[in-house]
């Protein structure tokens, strides 16, 4: 199958394994607290480096910066789908579903839950409470 045939359908298998990526755009687990799980983390993960390590102004702009590049890149791409000018990363394609997954999330951590799109309930049914418990001391 070529690449035209597989951006009009949302699902793909490979060696017996079936992606569905309608499930992408439906709000649950980290999307609940803000649309940018993956790179929002470098924020705090940043602020904490530079000031633990902010001895040296090298520090300051290298853990700094990184904590910027994460807040601008998040913020360019919700400015992508704003502007309807495309795919947003790899698979997340323009479309009605993407602008109903925009409006139900939040760029701001929380957010959602704060201005009730999202349900708090929600976010703690699906908060993965044993993990944490166990894994919290080791860190």
């Amino acid at each position: 199958r070529d690449d035209s045939d597989r951006s009009n359908d949302s699902t793909g298998s490979t060696m017996f394994l079936t992606r569905n990526d309608d499930l992408k755009y439906i709000a649950r687990g980290l999307t609940r607290i803000t649309r940018h799980p993956l790179i929002l983390p470098v924020v705090p993960w940043g602020i904490a480096n530079a000031m633990v390590l902010g001895s040296n102004t090298e520090d300051w702009i290298f853990f700094g910066g990184l904590a910027i590049y994460a807040v601008l890149g998040c913020a360019a791409q919700d400015l992508r789908v704003v502007r309807q000018e495309g795919s947003v990363g790899t698979t997340f394609q323009p479309g009605q579903e993407l602008q109903l997954f925009y409006q139900s999330t939040s760029f701001v951590p929380f957010g959602s839950v704060l201005s009730g799109k999202q349900s708090l309930k929600d976010v703690a049914m699906e908060f993965p409470w044993l993990s944490f418990v166990l894994s919290f001391p080791l860190g």
